[in-house]
């Protein structure tokens, strides 16, 4: 078994809400385990994350009700990160794909920084991929962020395969945009909030 668990049947088991202050340890825990700095080169074959979140940075984006957990028991085993672009504007490379939306669409449609937010990272625990649970916290953070906004817009890094495929597949992501940053290729996937995710 390799130390794979199969929760599949469980699904039921695990839940997804908003996070809270008490959720922050956990998220650091799994931000750690899957950090692309923290990986070997075989680990990251599987998934990874780039962006290290620090405590006041995860405080801040709670706040603001964007960031959205899975737990199974007492374990958070996934988080998804969503805000608005004036919350990731801390981090230069969000700035960039800002500076690249005049030459963007979607459903032919103008991208911009009113009718969009940046979703992502979203990290899951190994041991629980694969089974559903990229869906079940989607949505949850797609039910509140809809509110606000009509569509979703993420980036990842063409290396990242693994996540590539898990948004395209099976959330039904669009790749809109490819751009270099810091030595890095990435592609920007927008989403329509009106999509559900199941």
């Amino acid at each position: 078994m390799n130390g794979f668990v199969d929760y599949s049947k469980n699904l039921d088991m695990i839940k997804t809400r908003i996070a809270n202050k008490f959720d922050i340890k956990g998220v650091l825990t799994l931000q750690e385990k899957y950090l692309y700095k923290n990986l070997t080169e075989q680990e990251r074959d599987s998934g990874f994350v780039t962006t290290p979140f620090t405590i006041p940075q995860i405080e801040e984006i709670i706040a603001q009700d964007g960031l959205f957990i899975a737990e199974h028991e007492t374990s958070i085993i996934a988080y998804a990160f969503a805000g608005s672009w004036e919350y990731f504007k801390q981090w230069d490379i969000f700035t960039f794909m800002i500076s690249r939306f005049p030459k963007l669409s979607f459903n032919e449609k103008e991208i911009t920084t009113k009718n969009s937010f940046q979703y992502g990272p979203v990290c899951i625990d190994k041991n629980y991929r694969g089974q559903g649970v990229l869906n079940l916290i989607f949505e949850e953070m797609r039910i509140e962020l809809f509110k606000k906004y009509s569509v979703s817009i993420t980036f990842i890094n063409k290396i990242n395969i693994v996540s590539e495929k898990a948004h395209t597949k099976k959330l039904g992501w669009q790749i809109i945009d490819e751009f270099k940053f810091n030595n890095n290729t990435y592609i920007t996937l927008a989403f329509d909030m009106k999509n559900i995710c199941y």
